[in-house]
């Protein structure tokens, strides 16, 4: 499991949380594998406490399953939870989108630019998590044009079913076009054209879609049937 530096007043159920969900999503916490609160706490140099309390909260969202005296098992990846996160992020993407047409300033193109110049570095070298890292800091600079970084921040936790297949879709299908997408979103938007940016963003959150077979053929165990 891959630990993550805890934050100034983060609290110790806060960053239990956050570090489970990163490697829930980054698949280091495989879909359906058993998970022991000791353990966990242990690796996480917290008590067991707020380690079971993230867990709970995990739940809530689907994304663990606890059973009483057996253990807390990493859900599986379920196709229904997935098509509906991404339905909702389309939804609002969509019209984030075109309102980043209306709002985008020269140093919002310049931040846009410079995240994928680090997709650029990234990509092709086996940098699957920062990869996904950079991709979900690109949607969220285009949340933040346009004023709705709290929508955002809601999204998070629903996003996580539709995250694990984007992670594991750059693993297995190695000609990602998310790139070529993000180029063409961010000259869309330098052009303000909102038709175009509109298509994009629709083509850029439907292609786990195509990929979806190919995820099933290599990791079948992972999703639920």
């Amino acid at each position: 499991m891959e630990i993550l530096e805890r934050y100034t007043k983060e609290t110790a159920r806060e960053y239990a949380l956050r570090v489970i969900r990163h490697n829930i999503i980054s698949l280091e916490l495989v879909p359906g594998s058993l998970v022991s609160e000791n353990e966990l706490a242990k690796e996480l140099g917290t008590s067991r406490t707020p380690v079971r309390e993230a867990l709970i909260e995990l739940s809530k969202i689907n994304l663990v399953e606890i059973y009483p005296q057996k253990g807390s098992y990493i859900s599986l990846i379920n196709h229904d939870l997935v098509e509906e996160a991404r339905f909702v992020r389309l939804l609002l993407e969509a019209a984030i989108a075109e309102e980043a047409c209306d709002r985008a300033e020269e140093k919002d193109i310049k931040a846009l630019e410079e995240n994928i110049r680090l997709q650029e570095v990234y990509q092709g070298n086996d940098w699957e998590n920062k990869l996904l890292e950079l991709d979900n800091e690109f949607h969220e600079i285009l949340f933040k044009i346009c004023k709705k970084q709290f929508t955002y921040n809601l999204l998070t936790g629903m996003m996580t079913h539709f995250d694990r297949v984007r992670r594991l879709s750059l693993t297995v299908v190695k000609d990602s076009k998310i790139l070529k997408d993000h180029k063409s979103l961010v000259e869309a938007i330098k052009l303000r054209d909102k038709q175009t940016a509109r298509e994009v963003i629709t083509k850029h959150l439907s292609r786990y879609e195509l990929d979806e077979e190919t995820l099933r053929k290599n990791y079948g165990e992972y999703y639920k049937s």
